[in-house]
């Protein structure tokens, strides 16, 4: 069982259909599944100061770095996965990035909105292998 069934199984959620979700309620969410599985890669390397484990995954979890993999990412997405990227991507935000372009933002906006759905429909393997796949691709280190 997925731990997204965990959750709505422990909470009562119901079954909803995921194309009725928001693309930024769906990004909410995809932000913390893109960051778990970076953390995650961070950590597994082996023990290191919180700080050192802060500032690797500052570099990849920014939306600089997202727009890079996801860019990188397109032809390998299926049109689905497409479909959900670009509502994401354009998606209306009331708010913007730090330091990142706007453009570099709304792409960052739905690769974490295509996370989100994936990890909702139970694909954590999914994810998974498109954050490895984009990380590798892009050269970014983890």
């Amino acid at each position: 069982m997925e731990l997204n069934e965990k959750i709505g199984e422990a909470f009562g959620r119901d079954k909803v259909d995921l194309n009725t979700y928001s693309p930024l309620a769906l990004a909410f969410l995809g932000d913390c599944v893109f960051e778990i599985v970076i953390r995650t890669m961070i950590v597994e390397k082996g023990n290191q100061r919180a700080n050192s484990l802060h500032n690797q995954k500052s570099d990849i979890v920014n939306a600089g770095a997202q727009a890079r993999i996801i860019e990188a990412l397109m032809p390998e997405l299926s049109e689905e996965e497409k479909d959900v990227y670009r509502r994401g991507k354009n998606a209306k935000v009331k708010s913007s990035a730090k330091n990142a372009s706007i453009v570099d933002y709304h792409k960052a906006t739905g690769l974490e909105a295509l996370c989100g759905y994936l990890y909702l429909q139970g694909k954590m393997d999914r994810v998974i292998e498109l954050v490895r796949l984009g990380v590798a691709k892009t050269g970014i280190p983890v």
